[in-house]
């Protein structure tokens, strides 16, 4: 199983099926908290939603050639997120990260110490060219991220991404 070890607090780790219920706990305590900027948390209901999103999880890593693209984000031995390469543009070498934290785990430095890992990750092992942050112009906490580490804002799309019955500008 794919373990990175970030520092004595924080490591990232691939996804298995034995994280279920602990996922799914993590994610229905945060699901009121984050779902103003995660229209899918509403799809989550049961366990056994969790059961398969974890299970595509490891799909897309056959997929990618051993290579795993979704990590959870461990703090202090629990899970407390999940950083992932949602897409990969294979022939244009481009990934698109998106990463969440539960909300007892915000304002620890968590997502700090986990970004520059996977864009490292992106570039040396999974070779990509360009990694992309979409992220609501109104989500403050998630767009201070990236331009943390030097990310630019390259535009912004309309009607992109359909969350809580409305679209948003990314």
């Amino acid at each position: 199983m794919f373990i990175h070890s970030i520092d004595e607090d924080v490591s990232l780790r691939m996804f298995n099926e034995n994280d279920a219920e602990e996922f799914y706990h993590l994610t229905i305590h945060s699901k009121e908290y984050l779902r103003e900027w995660l229209g899918w948390l509403d799809h989550i209901n049961c366990i056994e939603d969790t059961i398969q999103s974890i299970r595509s999880r490891l799909k897309a890593f056959a997929a990618n050639g051993g290579f795993p693209t979704s990590f959870a984000i461990i703090y202090h031995g629990e899970m407390a997120g999940t950083i992932s390469f949602n897409t990969i543009d294979k022939q244009n070498k481009v990934g698109k990260i998106g990463y969440w934290l539960g909300e007892e785990f915000q304002g620890n430095g968590i997502m700090v110490r986990a970004f520059p890992s996977i864009i490292k990750y992106g570039f040396k092992d999974l070779e990509l060219n360009k990694i992309e942050v979409h992220v609501a112009t109104e989500n403050n906490k998630s767009r201070v991220l990236p331009e943390l580490f030097g990310f630019e804002e390259e535009g912004r799309l309309r009607q992109a991404e359909w969350q809580n019955g409305c679209m948003t500008i990314m």
